[in-house]
């Protein structure tokens, strides 16, 4: 570890354990990064926390345990450093008073030195995912809530949805929506339309080369809603005749393929 210098020992009386903190402190940069590691890929929660009656904020038992469950491994890297001190506190005392070598109760390191080996490498545990809401373990890593949480909050979302949707801006922007197709479609002329893209064309050849289609595509080709663009690309609704030469176009139709048919 790199230490080979000696001990001056400074400490007083006090009521505290001066000495084991002191021996503590060497592996706190390992402990402080370990909980900031921790801190950003865990999402805390309400139930993790709980304030007493003096406004001191605790930590919740099931976040205690989970943290309790990584103190081998500070046992391990402090092991190291108390059994350092000791050494060099035994080596201090005069020869002529005692020959015992140090036994190395706690990283066996003697025994390792004997054996040719070294101390083996400690692997901080892995934080558990779980629940941003509850708290609930996760089986993936790229889900954020547990089951009955998603189904509460998509419920949550939907009748938030539902609500906005029945703005006074939200329908008057599908208002205006509507106004404009409706004056695209007045302007429009079956004439525009090529002969060959018929709406038997459309239904034969067109809807089935939808499906590869991305429903962003079709929304934003022909500016209509996204729920519109999905019954489109599943060809459950026709559209007006006016979006058949785009649609052909982006599904790839042309009058060479409707020949070959």
């Amino acid at each position: 570890m790199g230490m080979d210098v000696g001990i001056g020992l400074l400490h007083t009386d006090a009521p505290r354990d001066a000495l084991p903190c002191d021996i503590m402190e060497v592996c706190r940069p390992k402990v402080d990064a370990f909980v900031l590691n921790w801190l950003q890929s865990e999402v805390l929660c309400k139930a993790d926390f709980w304030e007493d009656r003096n406004g001191n904020c605790r930590i919740c038992t099931p976040l205690v345990v989970k943290l309790c469950e990584t103190a081998d491994t500070w046992r391990r890297f402090v092991a190291l450093v108390a059994e350092y001190v000791a050494t060099e506190l035994w080596d201090s005392i005069p020869r002529s008073l005692s020959t015992r070598v140090l036994a190395t109760r706690l990283t066996q390191s003697r025994k390792r030195t004997v054996k040719g080996s070294s101390v083996p490498t400690v692997h901080i545990p892995q934080p558990v995912h779980v629940c941003r809401n509850c708290a609930a373990p996760l089986r993936r890593r790229d889900k954020n809530l547990c089951s009955k949480c998603w189904k509460l909050a998509t419920r949550r979302n939907f009748r938030k949805g539902r609500k906005m949707a029945q703005s006074m801006d939200s329908l008057a922007k599908r208002s205006a929506t509507q106004e404009h197709h409706r004056r695209q479609i007045q302007k429009w002329k079956p004439a525009d339309l090529p002969a060959w893209l018929t709406r038997e064309v459309y239904i034969a050849k067109v809807v089935p080369a939808l499906t590869k289609i991305p429903k962003v595509t079709i929304r934003e080709a022909l500016q209509v809603s996204e729920s519109y663009a999905s019954w489109i690309k599943a060809g459950t609704r026709i559209p007006h005749a006016s979006h058949f030469a785009m649609l052909a176009s982006l599904a790839g139709v042309g009058k060479a393929a409707s020949r070959r048919s």
